[in-house]
């Protein structure tokens, strides 16, 4: 059953996605079911997406009343079955906001918990400093970066229209929850799609850094892109149960 949400309607002032090449038998032992790592030349890819949002609010209202957030989401791209059909999107161990509303409302009436951080963002029109502190000390981030004229030369996308059209192609991302067994969905609808490339000077991540979760020599940075001033709405999609692995 979909919660009674309204479609929240707003702007992505600005979007970076960092992402990073996986070994497909670690990112598959961070998933539950249904999920399965989706693959780009035998890789997994995982990321932080570090969104600022502008104006957001309940379709159909003004701007005015919208609300703006800093907020930070570590995902995973998947595919799974539905319906006899194969499906793709993200899976969200853990998001990020600098919103109260948003981190009270997370997981209890709007989708996925969102845990409480601190943002620091220094940004130019070509440059970017974010430095994310959360509340429970669990997913702390630092990110430098500037724009490129191309994508990473390393990356496993041989251009950027092949790195952009794999994760325009994971608009649905389903968050962990507070109740075992559960995933709360969400869809990401854009005006439009556009990223450019970023040049990663510097990246931490004490979810990516964990050795526990990802072994050295299991992770590599692959290529990091930037999206800003689009029109989107979130979508609320029903909730996704799934079996619980064994121990």
């Amino acid at each position: 059953m979909i919660p009674l949400v309204p479609i929240m309607h707003g702007v992505i002032d600005r979007r970076m996605l960092v992402n990073f090449r996986v070994r497909p038998e670690v990112a598959a032992a961070l998933l539950p079911a249904p999920f399965r790592p989706k693959l780009a030349r035998g890789w997994a890819m995982a990321g932080i997406c570090l969104i600022r949002l502008r104006a957001i609010r309940p379709r159909g209202f003004p701007a005015l009343l919208g609300l703006g957030s800093e907020n930070a989401a570590h995902r995973i791209a998947v595919e799974w079955e539905e319906n006899g059909a194969t499906r793709e999107g993200v899976y969200i161990p853990r998001r990020d906001t600098s919103s109260k509303l948003q981190s009270w409302v997370g997981g209890r009436i709007f989708p996925g918990v969102h845990h409480r951080a601190r943002y620091v963002v220094t940004e130019t029109a070509d440059e970017f400093h974010l430095k994310m502190e959360a509340d429970d000390g669990g997913g702390n981030i630092e990110v430098r970066a500037k724009l490129a004229n191309w994508l990473e030369p390393a990356s496993v996308f041989h251009s950027l229209a092949e790195a952009s059209q794999f994760f325009e192609r994971g608009a649905v991302g389903y968050s962990a929850t507070g109740t075992p067994g559960c995933c709360d969905g969400l869809e990401l609808h854009t005006s439009s799609w556009k990223v450019e490339p970023l040049k990663l000077l510097a990246v931490q991540s004490s979810f990516f850094d964990d050795r526990t979760k990802f072994p050295a020599g299991t992770i590599e940075f692959d290529h990091a892109l930037l999206m800003r001033g689009i029109a989107h709405e979130w979508r609320t999609l029903p909730a996704l149960h799934h079996p619980l692995k064994q121990s």
